[in-house]
């Protein structure tokens, strides 16, 4: 798969995926406390709402480049972030499945920080997000 994409890529819309990525990295540190806390602070903290925003608001500007590919990535790193969330927070609604809840919380938290920093270490190399 050619990475670029054929299409040129705007040097402003190639640093708003760097905020973004920014945005999202921001909000996950802010849980930096325990990796159960990332996840949620990922979702709830408003760098990450506001980045995946952007993400839905400039999303038609990056179709044909390998940006398009970035902004998938973090849309979808998002909303399986929350829905992991969500998984967690009902199985906390029983003192049985709070251990549960609580390894799904580290798991969900590693996982946004890999997808962040994986998502920016191949942005920095101009290529593009794997499906």
């Amino acid at each position: 798969m050619d990475d670029n994409q054929g299409q040129s890529v705007s040097a402003s819309l190639l640093s708003l995926t760097y905020v973004i990525y920014g945005l999202h990295a921001f909000s996950a540190i802010g849980g930096i406390l325990s990796p159960a806390f990332v996840v949620t602070a990922f979702v709830s903290g408003w760098p990450s709402i506001i980045a995946v925003i952007i993400n839905y608001v400039k999303r038609e500007d990056t179709r044909g480049t390998y940006l398009e590919s970035h902004f998938r990535w973090q849309i979808r790193t998002f909303w399986f972030a929350l829905l992991l969330v969500i998984i967690a927070i009902l199985f906390a609604v029983t003192f049985v499945g709070i251990p549960i809840a609580l390894v799904i919380a580290w798991f969900a938290g590693l996982w946004v920080l890999y997808r962040i920093a994986r998502g920016l270490l191949r942005l920095r190399d101009d290529k593009s997000m794997p499906l």
